[in-house]
């Protein structure tokens, strides 16, 4: 038994020496054939590539738009499934198979070098095999190590730092041939009605949504090669896995969630380091709630006499105005206390009322009155007036009219 897992795993170690060493192979011959057509320096990819996959029925084409409004990106994405579109490719494609690695990898290069691409692109289909992932790994090394040879040329503001998300749309297999067969009806009745009418262009019409055998076929054939494929650039690239079960409210805030703006990802290494002691206001806001409390009890506890004072003109004087603008949620008060010339008091009382769940923003005013005059050399003393402009935010009255 020991001698046979033995041989298993050297097996399966044998066939991934293998794979890689036929993605190098596939890779470095496509890459020469890239610079020799378009130059070395010309093969400029986009920024940002986002590579969409998922299970057949989970709603990539649904989404696909929704993710370019996201990231911005104006150019339609790249199906590699469309670019595959030979006679041989499309009976592959009807029993739920895949087309050879190079042939993808050349078809997917070539369109990605396009100009409407240079800013950000979404593929729809690749990686989908393990060779397809190891030339992707390769085509990011390829962009940094250019990148690095163009550091100091005025080439470099056109070459930014490759950022590649990876994206699963994921929905389970009962789900997903339901899904298939639906689609397949609606493709019926909607070319049914096209022939009708005359109105209209037709719909592509695919074995695998008319089948349910040819259904549940494409999405083993999803779960064993695909979805291992993308899974295992997790620790490389940003992942981020959906929930395409959901509704699709649910699963658009979901990917809204997930393509958060990420600095780190996006921004070149110097400058990141240059704003890196900046905190990311996600973090400020995480534990805003208890840095507040310990705030809060450190008053009580250290500064107790001062604390209380705040707390007294609060009470006394300024919730007595904020009462009287309880329907509008908002209220302006000056003050000229000369406890709020402590910039500690000051802290108290924004705090306070954040506690309260009020917003507070204190502005200091400074002007000028007149004292006395110097009759006879003209000269005006004036002494300094302080005021506090206090404005207090909160959620005002709703109020209901009859109809």
């Amino acid at each position: 038994m020991d001698s046979q897992l033995n041989s298993n795993r050297s097996n399966a170690a044998g066939s991934d020496e293998l794979e890689v060493k036929d993605a190098q192979l596939i890779f470095h011959s496509v890459w020469k054939d890239l610079e020799e057509k378009h130059g070395r320096l010309n093969l400029r990819f986009p920024t940002e590539l986002i590579l969409l996959g998922g299970a057949p029925g989970a709603g990539k084409g649904t989404n696909t738009d929704f993710i370019r409004k996201v990231r911005d990106i104006a150019a339609a994405p790249i199906v590699v499934s469309a670019l595959l579109d030979t006679p041989e490719a499309k009976r592959i494609k009807s029993i739920g198979g895949m087309v050879g690695d190079r042939e993808v990898l050349t078809l997917v290069l070539s369109e990605l070098l396009k100009p409407a691409y240079q800013t950000g692109a979404i593929l729809d289909g690749f990686p989908r095999t393990k060779v397809q992932v190891e030339c992707l790994k390769m085509l990011h090394d390829r962009m940094k190590a250019l990148r690095r040879e163009l550091l100091d040329s005025p080439h470099m503001a056109q070459m930014k730092p490759p950022v590649f998300h990876i994206m699963v749309l994921f929905v389970d297999e009962a789900e997903s041939i339901k899904r298939q067969l639906a689609r397949g009806r609606q493709v019926i009745a909607h070319n049914e009605e096209v022939a009708r009418s005359g109105i209209g262009e037709l719909w592509e019409e695919r074995p695998t949504d008319f089948n349910e055998s040819l259904a549940r076929n494409r999405y083993r054939v999803f779960k064993e090669k695909t979805y291992d494929a993308l899974v295992s650039l997790k620790q490389l690239f940003h992942f981020h896995f959906i929930n395409a079960q959901e509704s699709l409210k649910k699963v658009q805030k979901n990917i809204l969630q997930e393509l958060e703006y990420q600095s780190s990802l996006e921004l070149d290494p110097r400058t990141f380091h240059a704003i890196g002691g900046i905190p990311l206001a996600s973090d400020i806001a995480q534990h805003a709630r208890r840095d507040l409390v310990s705030r809060l009890d450190d008053y009580e506890h250290e500064h107790g006499p001062l604390f209380h004072k705040v707390i007294e003109l609060i009470e006394s004087k300024l919730v007595p105005i904020v009462l009287r603008h309880a329907i509008s949620g908002q209220a302006i008060i000056s003050s000229e206390d000369e406890m709020l010339d402590d910039p500690l008091a000051l802290q108290m009382l924004i705090d306070v009322f954040s506690e309260r769940g009020f917003h507070a923003v204190i502005d200091l005013r400074r002007r000028e009155i007149p004292e006395r005059i110097d009759l006879q050399t003209g000269e005006v003393t004036c002494r300094i007036q302080k005021v506090y402009r206090i404005s207090i935010r909160f959620k005002g009255s709703e109020i209901r009219r009859g109809g």
